[in-house]
């Protein structure tokens, strides 16, 4: 073998050779920017100078605690500054961030903790008592931590806990934080719905963060010091990486803890806010609100989306309101985002219902992402590019996951082949657009939160009146879909749609509880398989106009 002249004595080294790792970003925007305004909440302003001293003293004080490479520290938070500091404080110190959904039951929770095997846990004082539920359903027993947000105004709680503002003050603010030692090495782990059983651990790593963060700004053409407003939640895959691409580009977070209307429009007005994620259910949240509560913008803003395509009508509400619409894709085990519906100029010439039909497609690879298609799962091979011929959407390159954490079949599954199976059904266009046709899995995607038909399902069958239960996703005008129950009934027993939504919310976390039941023989094959695209048109039909 000639061996290649450029690789001789040509080595890495300190000098020319480092680990990708998000957390420089910070490094670097409190080094140049000292004084510019990281952080927004409520009256709060903090600089990226604090920022970076109050993350660094959650990295010193984790490390007094003895946890290091490789710990897991599990987080229940809101958008709050308290959860921007940990996604750069706990890697700082070589720990793995594992942000929990606020909206989860204790019984997840309490599995994700064991999984996770977590050793500390910060929450916010109005998830305590949950937490506390999970924790007595939990094996392991990690050091609690509760941070009580300013802007939260519920009653006290009075567990035993140790102060997050406490806790900080033991940390050093020069605290020489770690590198880590592989850019493969992981900075976090994310829950998926567990749609077909155990929730499974999607573990992240530096260099993806890195990458798609970038990726970020970079794809949707962010500009430096722009205003980001937190309406996505920050613990749905580490918030697609914005808490990082805005120490990137130098920018200014403006948290929010709820999701609402009028501190939406408040924000977007008096802070000067240029872009915000967030589910199609936000949009109407905001165009729906009264017009004394809206504000007039003397500025375009970009708004990101994910979930299912906005209809034409709310497009152009947004567009007239001043907002710019980009339609995005992607799963936890892309970071995020990964696909973009990046717009042609020409496009915007079009008729809108022309217009509406290009923005619903999910579009083409951001530039992190080395390779995107639509495959044949059988043969691997691309479908055809005709718009119509349906394959398995795959994804290849540095912002995929490393795997999902002790769980080695559900990995080698997901990878095989040489490529990411996202379990999304699919068509690719003929100008390389891709669009999603079906879902695999049956995953309903309901305000941008995942609901797995298959616990939707469990829960129905654990009522004695039922005999069979199948969930499809229902188109929904404020949710984009909600679940729609079907029901066949034991013999001899009776119950109707309000006992069965009162016994969902007993089992289920109250977004999962189904819009409609309806009682009916279920269609099957003649293997007796329940034909699930018969019950999804009967749903489509069914639907509220």
């Amino acid at each position: 073998m000639v061996q290649n002249p450029y690789n001789t004595d040509l080595d890495r080294n300190p000098a020319n050779y480092q680990p990708l790792t998000p957390l420089t970003f910070l490094e670097r925007a409190a080094c140049v920017f000292p004084e510019h305004t990281a952080i927004v909440h409520g009256a709060l302003r903090r600089s990226y100078a604090e920022f970076y001293s109050r993350s660094r003293r959650l990295a010193s004080a984790l490390a007094k605690n003895g946890i290091g490479r490789g710990d897991t520290v599990s987080v229940l938070l809101p958008n709050t500054p308290a959860m921007l500091e940990c996604h750069y404080g706990v890697p700082m110190c070589g720990a793995v961030l594992h942000s929990i959904n606020t909206r989860l039951d204790a019984a997840i929770i309490a599995f994700q903790l064991d999984h996770a095997l977590s050793k500390i846990v910060i929450v916010d004082r109005e998830f305590m008592p949950l937490m506390q539920e999970a924790l007595a359903l939990a094996t392991v027993k990690p050091v609690l931590i509760q941070y009580d947000d300013p802007e939260f105004d519920g009653a006290p709680t009075h567990y035993e806990a140790a102060d997050y503002e406490v806790f900080l003050t033991r940390g050093n603010p020069d605290f020489a934080w770690l590198m880590p030692e592989d850019e493969w090495d992981a900075i976090s782990i994310n829950y998926t719905s567990g749609t077909t059983g155990d929730p499974k651990g999607v573990v992240s790593h530096h260099r993806g963060a890195y990458l798609l963060a970038q990726g970020n700004a970079l794809t949707t053409s962010m500009q430096k010091h722009a205003v980001y407003l937190w309406t996505l939640p920050m613990f749905h895959c580490n918030g697609w990486c914005f808490p990082w691409t805005m120490s990137a580009i130098i920018g200014t977070h403006v948290c929010l803890r709820q999701v609402r209307a009028e501190p939406i429009w408040n924000a977007l007005a008096d802070e000067g806010v240029t872009h915000l994620c967030g589910a199609p259910i936000v949009m109407s949240l905001m165009i729906s609100a009264p017009d004394a509560i809206k504000r007039n913008l003397d500025h375009t803003v970009q708004f990101f989306t994910a979930a299912a395509p906005p209809p034409e009508s709310l497009l152009a509400d947004m567009k007239s309101a001043g907002f710019d619409v980009t339609h995005l894709y992607g799963l936890t085990e892309t970071y995020g985002p990964a696909v973009v519906n990046d717009w042609h100029q020409a496009w915007s010439d079009l008729p809108p219902a022309k217009q509406a039909t290009l923005k619903a497609r999910q579009g083409v690879r951001y530039l992190a992402l080395e390779q995107l298609d639509v495959l044949d799962p059988e043969t691997m091979q691309p479908v055809p590019r005709d718009g119509k011929t349906m394959g398995e959407v795959m994804f290849r390159g540095n912002v995929v996951m490393k795997g999902y954490f002790r769980n080695p079949k559900a990995t080698r599954d997901a990878f095989d082949g040489g490529w990411f199976h996202s379990g999304d059904l699919g068509v690719m266009h003929p100008d390389g657009y891709v669009q999603l046709k079906d879902r695999s899995k049956d995953i309903i995607i309901s305000g941008g939160e995942n609901i797995s038909s298959i616990e939707v399902e469990e829960a129905l069958y654990r009522h004695p009146a039922v005999a069979v239960a199948a969930v499809v996703a229902m188109p929904h005008e404020k949710w984009g879909e909600t679940p729609c129950a079907f029901v066949e009934l034991v013999n001899g027993k009776q119950v109707d749609a309000d006992e069965l939504r009162a016994w969902c919310r007993d089992h289920l976390a109250p977004y999962k509880v189904p819009g409609k039941f309806v009682f009916t023989a279920i269609p099957r094959t003649s293997t007796g398989k329940i034909q699930k695209f018969v019950l999804r048109e009967q749903a489509r039909e069914a639907a509220p106009a």
